[in-house]
Formats: structure tokens, C-alpha cells, sequence
């Protein structure tokens, strides 16, 4: 494998969001500012959600004021679940937003309050004032390979809800393995009806390591051409509203991987480390990202 791949930084967001201690827009900054030097091109930096339902992302709007001021926000992509968090998204000039959905009712009314048809109606409304805008649009879909509230999910739901996110006019749409539950056959299986619908070029992959499939699973997928990834410093993350599911994949072992088959990434995993160090000693975590603790000789 020679291609390029594109790894979307998920950490200061997905991973933080999901973490117990709460860290100053300072120290956010330092962190997005740590990932844009080793090169991710693509950093997922907070969300325009209550304070009070997840108090990790207050302030999302103090982050972003402190990274304009050392240069471009297009490198940068927020979170908005709906047009209050649009609106704030608009104010602070962002580029790129994310919108999120999932394949389980449960999960989407407990994540956003609303059904999977009223998320959809929320991004419809977004959307003419998005691409007026300028904004590239990323649609997130979560639950792909299973739900904790509603068990296994069909492909067919995954395909129909990417088709329906790509006709409301999302750039890109990332595939959730929420809870992690995926293995690399039923990857390969999915990633096969999804493509019938939707060009490789508009597909990312989001992988949770609850049972340490990510790596096998990531790998399955770019068999099939997928060459976007979402990842997150450190093995950061895990989900709020879904009961036992572990960290995202951690940057670091997907760079290593990636590295090793030869794939251009445009990171630099050396400088990389610098923000796992960051990471670590600022939220007080032990690494969960083996190949830092290898190259950190921990």
C-alpha cells in the first residue's frame, strides 16, 4: 500500500469529551496546537453543545479565538448537534462542521434528543446556510456495527443512512463503531454495501477499541480503499452515552501501522509524542496508545 491517507485528529473533542477531568481553553489550545505542528492536517477541536450536558467542551468558542490568532481555522472542525450550535459555528468563522447522527433511536435521543428523522430535519435546516458559508459538511454516524441500548445493527440501516446524510449534502461521512463491537468480516461486509451508495473519497472510519479490534478493523477497511481515519491522541475518548465502550484508536498505533505499510500520513510521529506527553501529564492518565509506551520506553 502507497497511498495517501488522511488521519482526522478526534482527540480534543471525541477523547476529551468522554474524559472525567476537565481542562482550561488554555490548555486545549496547547494541546490542538501540539497535533497541528506533528502535521495532522485535520483536527476535530470541540463542540457547540450545553456546558451543562458536557462541561468538557465549554468554551469551544475561547479555543478557537486563541487558534485563529496563530493563524488559519481551516485546518479546524467543530461539533454542532443542531442550529443553536450552527449559529455559534457561523460567529466563530469555522470551515468545517460535523453533524452526528446514528442507526439507534435510543442512542440518538439520548445523545441529541431527538429521533433519527428530527436529526435528519436539524441538518436540512443547517444545511443551505452551511454551504453559503463555505463550510464543509461531515456527517457522523454512530452504532454502525452495534448499539449498547438496542443490540446488532442491519447494514442495510448503515447504507440507507448514509445515502440519505450524502442527498442532504454532507462533504464527507464518517462510520461510528460506537461501542467497538466490529470485527474485520463484518467490516468488510458493511464497507461493501456502503460503497454501492457512496464514493470511497466521501467515507471515513471511526473506530472504538472496546475489544481491540480497531487496528484489524481499520486495516480491513483500507483493503477495501476507505483512506480517511478518524483517531485520538492517546487512545483519548470513549463515549458518554454508551456504557462500557473504551477509547478511540489511538493515533499513535494507527500512525505506526499506517508507517509501516508504507502509507503517506504527513505526520511526523516524533512530534507526534510531544502531544502524548502533553496529554499525559496534563490529564494525569496513564497511555493507553502502545506504540507511545514503546517509543516513551514506559
Amino acid at each position: 500500500m502507497t497511498q495517501k491517507v488522511t488521519v482526522v485528529e478526534v482527540g480534543p473533542r471525541d477523547g476529551l469529551q468522554a474524559e472525567a477531568q476537565i481542562i482550561s481553553p488554555a490548555q486545549r489550545t496547547q494541546l490542538i496546537t501540539l497535533l497541528k505542528t506533528a502535521g495532522l492536517a485535520c483536527i476535530e477541536v470541540g463542540s457547540f453543545v450545553s456546558p451543562k450536558a458536557v462541561p468538557q467542551m465549554a468554551e469551544t468558542h475561547v479555543v478557537l479565538e486563541s487558534l485563529k490568532s496563530l493563524g488559519s481555522l481551516d485546518p479546524y472542525m467543530v461539533l454542532v448537534p443542531n442550529d443553536q450550535g450552527f449559529q455559534e459555528a457561523a460567529r466563530a468563522h469555522v470551515k468545517q462542521i460535523a453533524f452526528f447522527t446514528a442507526v439507534s433511536q435510543t442512542f440518538v435521543q439520548r445523545n441529541i434528543q431527538c429521533s433519527i428523522e428530527e436529526s435528519l430535519l436539524r441538518l436540512k435546516g443547517m444545511m443551505p446556510q452551511a454551504k453559503a458559508a463555505g463550510m464543509r459538511v461531515r456527517g457522523y454516524i454512530s452504532c454502525i456495527m452495534g448499539c449498547p441500548y438496542e443490540g446488532d445493527v442491519p447494514p442495510a440501516a448503515v447504507v440507507a443512512l448514509t445515502e440519505q446524510l450524502l442527498m442532504l449534502g454532507c462533504d464527507a461521512v464518517s462510520l461510528g463503531d460506537t461501542i467497538g463491537v466490529g470485527t474485520p468480516h463484518r467490516m468488510r461486509n458493511l464497507l461493501k454495501q456502503v460503497k454501492q451508495v457512496a464514493p470511497l473519497s466521501a467515507l471515513a472510519l471511526h473506530c472504538h477499541d472496546t475489544y481491540g479490534q480497531a487496528l484489524p478493523n481499520i486495516y480491513e477497511a483500507l483493503s477495501c480503499g476507505l483512506r480517511i481515519f478518524d483517531s485520538s491522541i492517546g487512545g483519548l475518548g470513549g463515549c458518554p452515552y454508551a456504557p462500557g465502550a473504551s477509547g478511540n484508536v489511538s493515533t499513535e498505533d494507527l500512525l505506526y501501522m499506517l508507517d509501516g505499510l508504507g502509507m503517506e500520513t504527513g505526520v511526523d510521529r516524533s512530534l507526534l509524542l510531544q502531544a502524548t506527553v502533553y496529554v499525559r501529564d496534563t490529564l494525569k492518565l496513564p497511555l493507553r496508545s502502545r506504540s507511545a509506551c514503546a517509543d516513551l520506553k514506559i
